[in-house]
Protein backbone atom coordinates (compact mmCIF):
# COMPACT_ATOMS: atom_id res chain seq x y z
CA UNK A 1 0.00 0.00 0.00
CA UNK A 2 1.07 3.80 -0.94
CA UNK A 3 1.88 6.15 1.88
CA UNK A 4 0.10 9.61 2.64
CA UNK A 5 2.76 11.08 0.87
CA UNK A 6 2.96 8.65 -2.00
CA UNK A 7 -0.53 8.98 -2.65
CA UNK A 8 -0.46 12.69 -3.24
CA UNK A 9 2.52 12.73 -5.16
CA UNK A 10 4.34 14.14 -2.33
CA UNK A 11 6.67 11.30 -2.22
CA UNK A 12 8.74 9.62 -4.94
CA UNK A 13 9.86 6.29 -2.52
CA UNK A 14 8.03 4.20 -4.54
CA UNK A 15 9.00 5.22 -8.12
CA UNK A 16 11.56 4.31 -10.07
CA UNK A 17 13.20 5.11 -14.19
CA UNK A 18 12.32 2.74 -16.79
CA UNK A 19 14.50 3.42 -20.16
CA UNK A 20 12.71 2.58 -23.50
CA UNK A 21 15.56 4.14 -25.67
CA UNK A 22 17.94 6.79 -25.72
CA UNK A 23 15.46 9.23 -26.42
CA UNK A 24 12.29 7.56 -24.00
CA UNK A 25 12.27 7.24 -20.47
CA UNK A 26 9.41 7.29 -17.76
CA UNK A 27 9.34 6.93 -13.98
CA UNK A 28 6.73 4.79 -12.91
CA UNK A 29 5.80 2.02 -9.99
CA UNK A 30 8.44 -1.02 -10.25
CA UNK A 31 5.93 -3.53 -11.13
CA UNK A 32 3.34 -1.11 -13.40
CA UNK A 33 6.22 -0.02 -15.64
CA UNK A 34 7.30 -3.70 -15.75
CA UNK A 35 3.55 -4.40 -16.90
CA UNK A 36 3.58 -1.49 -19.43
CA UNK A 37 7.36 -3.36 -20.75
CA UNK A 38 5.56 -6.27 -21.58
CA UNK A 39 2.53 -4.71 -23.10
CA UNK A 40 4.52 -2.11 -25.37
CA UNK A 41 6.24 -5.36 -26.55
CA UNK A 42 2.68 -7.05 -27.18
CA UNK A 43 1.60 -3.80 -28.77
CA UNK A 44 4.96 -4.44 -31.17
CA UNK A 45 3.51 -7.30 -32.98
CA UNK A 46 0.71 -5.62 -34.11
CA UNK A 47 3.01 -2.52 -35.56
CA UNK A 48 2.07 -0.33 -32.68
CA UNK A 49 5.44 1.46 -30.97
CA UNK A 50 3.41 2.21 -27.67
CA UNK A 51 5.06 4.66 -25.50
CA UNK A 52 3.85 6.77 -22.61
CA UNK A 53 3.57 10.52 -23.09
CA UNK A 54 3.55 10.85 -19.37
CA UNK A 55 3.43 8.44 -16.26
CA UNK A 56 4.63 9.34 -13.03
CA UNK A 57 3.79 12.68 -12.13
CA UNK A 58 4.77 14.25 -8.72
CA UNK A 59 2.75 16.72 -6.86
CA UNK A 60 4.63 19.87 -8.10
CA UNK A 61 4.34 18.75 -11.10
CA UNK A 62 0.72 18.22 -11.34
CA UNK A 63 0.61 22.29 -9.61
CA UNK A 64 2.72 23.16 -12.57
CA UNK A 65 -0.58 21.90 -14.76
CA UNK A 66 -3.09 23.43 -12.71
CA UNK A 67 -1.34 27.08 -12.58
CA UNK A 68 -0.58 27.66 -16.39
CA UNK A 69 -4.32 26.15 -17.20
CA UNK A 70 -5.15 29.04 -14.08
CA UNK A 71 -3.27 31.64 -15.46
CA UNK A 72 -4.39 31.15 -19.20
CA UNK A 73 -1.11 30.01 -19.84
CA UNK A 74 -2.40 26.41 -21.25
CA UNK A 75 -5.88 26.03 -22.95
CA UNK A 76 -9.02 25.42 -21.45
CA UNK A 77 -11.05 22.41 -23.16
CA UNK A 78 -14.59 21.45 -23.54
CA UNK A 79 -16.15 18.03 -23.54
CA UNK A 80 -15.29 18.02 -27.63
CA UNK A 81 -12.22 19.47 -27.59
CA UNK A 82 -12.99 23.12 -28.28
CA UNK A 83 -11.87 26.25 -26.76
CA UNK A 84 -13.02 28.19 -23.28
CA UNK A 85 -12.16 31.34 -23.31
CA UNK A 86 -10.15 31.56 -20.20
CA UNK A 87 -11.35 35.50 -19.75
CA UNK A 88 -15.21 34.71 -19.75
CA UNK A 89 -14.97 32.08 -16.52
CA UNK A 90 -14.98 33.11 -12.61
CA UNK A 91 -13.59 31.13 -10.51
CA UNK A 92 -15.75 28.47 -9.98
CA UNK A 93 -15.94 28.32 -13.53
CA UNK A 94 -12.16 27.72 -13.58
CA UNK A 95 -11.85 25.18 -11.39
CA UNK A 96 -14.31 22.93 -13.13
CA UNK A 97 -12.56 23.75 -16.79
CA UNK A 98 -9.46 22.85 -15.46
CA UNK A 99 -11.09 19.80 -13.61
CA UNK A 100 -12.64 18.34 -16.74
CA UNK A 101 -9.62 17.44 -18.35
CA UNK A 102 -7.06 17.63 -15.35
CA UNK A 103 -6.70 16.35 -12.26
CA UNK A 104 -6.09 18.23 -8.96
CA UNK A 105 -2.69 18.23 -7.46
CA UNK A 106 -2.59 15.59 -4.55
CA UNK A 107 -5.42 13.85 -6.43
CA UNK A 108 -4.13 12.57 -9.78
CA UNK A 109 -3.79 9.18 -10.78
CA UNK A 110 -0.61 9.76 -12.29
CA UNK A 111 1.16 10.71 -8.31
CA UNK A 112 0.56 6.69 -7.57
CA UNK A 113 2.76 5.14 -10.23
CA UNK A 114 0.13 3.23 -11.73
CA UNK A 115 -1.01 5.46 -14.94
CA UNK A 116 0.33 5.99 -18.57
CA UNK A 117 -1.05 8.22 -21.43
CA UNK A 118 0.13 6.57 -24.18
CA UNK A 119 0.85 7.60 -28.02
CA UNK A 120 1.50 4.89 -30.86
CA UNK A 121 5.26 7.18 -31.92
CA UNK A 122 5.41 5.03 -35.27
CA UNK A 123 2.06 6.82 -36.41
CA UNK A 124 3.39 10.24 -35.44
CA UNK A 125 3.10 12.19 -38.75
CA UNK A 126 6.00 14.68 -39.12
CA UNK A 127 6.07 17.54 -36.93
CA UNK A 128 3.33 16.49 -35.27
CA UNK A 129 2.50 17.28 -31.33
CA UNK A 130 0.28 15.04 -30.04
CA UNK A 131 -3.07 17.21 -27.87
CA UNK A 132 -4.40 14.01 -26.00
CA UNK A 133 -8.17 14.61 -27.39
CA UNK A 134 -10.19 12.10 -28.07
CA UNK A 135 -10.45 13.03 -31.98
CA UNK A 136 -6.74 11.39 -32.45
CA UNK A 137 -7.44 8.26 -31.21
CA UNK A 138 -10.61 7.82 -33.22
CA UNK A 139 -11.25 7.35 -36.74
CA UNK A 140 -9.25 9.68 -38.82
CA UNK A 141 -6.81 10.79 -36.51
CA UNK A 142 -3.32 9.90 -36.26
CA UNK A 143 -3.75 7.10 -33.32
CA UNK A 144 -7.09 5.45 -34.08
CA UNK A 145 -5.30 2.38 -34.74
CA UNK A 146 -4.02 2.32 -31.23
CA UNK A 147 -7.19 2.99 -30.21
CA UNK A 148 -8.90 0.21 -31.61
CA UNK A 149 -6.06 -2.02 -30.01
CA UNK A 150 -6.50 -0.71 -26.60
CA UNK A 151 -9.97 -1.96 -26.43
CA UNK A 152 -8.52 -5.41 -25.58
CA UNK A 153 -5.08 -5.25 -25.86
CA UNK A 154 -3.84 -4.26 -22.34
CA UNK A 155 -6.54 -6.41 -20.53
CA UNK A 156 -4.15 -9.20 -20.84
CA UNK A 157 -1.41 -7.14 -18.26
CA UNK A 158 -3.71 -5.78 -15.54
CA UNK A 159 -4.48 -2.64 -17.77
CA UNK A 160 -8.19 -0.78 -17.84
CA UNK A 161 -9.47 2.56 -18.84
CA UNK A 162 -10.80 4.54 -15.87
CA UNK A 163 -11.99 7.16 -18.46
CA UNK A 164 -13.66 5.01 -20.70
CA UNK A 165 -16.54 6.95 -21.08
CA UNK A 166 -18.66 10.16 -19.62
CA UNK A 167 -19.67 9.76 -16.13
CA UNK A 168 -19.73 13.17 -15.54
CA UNK A 169 -16.18 13.77 -13.96
CA UNK A 170 -13.21 13.49 -16.30
CA UNK A 171 -13.84 13.55 -19.85
CA UNK A 172 -13.04 10.16 -21.69
CA UNK A 173 -9.25 9.81 -21.95
CA UNK A 174 -9.26 6.67 -24.57
CA UNK A 175 -5.11 7.49 -24.21
CA UNK A 176 -5.19 6.81 -20.35
CA UNK A 177 -4.40 3.10 -19.24
CA UNK A 178 -4.38 2.10 -14.99
CA UNK A 179 -2.38 -0.75 -14.12
CA UNK A 180 -5.39 -2.29 -11.78
CA UNK A 181 -3.32 -4.32 -9.29
CA UNK A 182 -1.66 -0.74 -7.64
CA UNK A 183 -4.45 1.42 -8.74
CA UNK A 184 -7.56 -0.12 -7.72
CA UNK A 185 -6.40 0.09 -3.57
CA UNK A 186 -4.87 3.31 -4.38
CA UNK A 187 -8.04 5.07 -5.40
CA UNK A 188 -9.89 3.57 -2.19
CA UNK A 189 -7.03 4.96 -0.03
CA UNK A 190 -7.11 8.46 -1.42
CA UNK A 191 -9.68 10.33 1.04
CA UNK A 192 -10.71 14.08 0.96
CA UNK A 193 -8.74 14.41 4.27
CA UNK A 194 -5.56 13.44 2.38
CA UNK A 195 -6.67 16.03 -0.37
CA UNK A 196 -7.59 18.55 1.91
CA UNK A 197 -3.76 18.19 3.44
CA UNK A 198 -1.67 18.35 0.61
CA UNK A 199 -3.47 21.13 -0.68
CA UNK A 200 -3.80 23.40 2.68
CA UNK A 201 0.49 22.74 2.33
CA UNK A 202 0.25 24.40 -0.99
CA UNK A 203 0.06 28.67 0.16
CA UNK A 204 0.61 29.69 -3.09
CA UNK A 205 -1.78 27.48 -5.32
CA UNK A 206 -3.90 29.78 -7.36
CA UNK A 207 -7.59 29.02 -6.77
CA UNK A 208 -6.75 27.52 -3.28
CA UNK A 209 -9.54 28.49 -1.20
CA UNK A 210 -12.37 27.78 -3.56
CA UNK A 211 -11.06 24.20 -4.41
CA UNK A 212 -10.80 23.73 -0.18
CA UNK A 213 -14.17 24.50 -0.48
CA UNK A 214 -15.00 22.24 -2.80
CA UNK A 215 -12.88 19.58 -1.49
CA UNK A 216 -15.60 16.72 -0.68
CA UNK A 217 -17.61 17.45 -4.12
CA UNK A 218 -14.14 16.85 -6.20
CA UNK A 219 -13.46 14.03 -4.26
CA UNK A 220 -16.90 12.22 -4.93
CA UNK A 221 -16.88 13.77 -9.42
CA UNK A 222 -13.72 13.89 -10.19
CA UNK A 223 -11.73 11.05 -8.42
CA UNK A 224 -14.44 8.33 -7.73
CA UNK A 225 -16.56 8.57 -11.22
CA UNK A 226 -14.17 6.27 -12.62
CA UNK A 227 -14.32 3.15 -14.28
CA UNK A 228 -12.91 -0.66 -13.00
CA UNK A 229 -11.59 -3.63 -14.46
CA UNK A 230 -13.70 -6.01 -15.32
CA UNK A 231 -11.91 -8.78 -13.47
CA UNK A 232 -11.14 -9.31 -10.38
CA UNK A 233 -8.51 -7.64 -8.83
Amino acid sequence: MLSALELTGRARTHVREFVIDEATRFVAHDKAGEAFMHMRAAAARHGIDLVPLSAFRDFAGQMKIWTAKWNGERPLYDADGGVIPHGALDEDGLVDAILSWSALPGASRHHWGSEFDVIDRAALPDGYRPRLLPDEYVAGGPFARLGEWLHTGPIEFGFFRPYDIERGGLHPEPWHLSWAPLAVPALGALTPELMREAIEAASDMPGRERVLARIEHIHTVQVCRVGAPAWPV
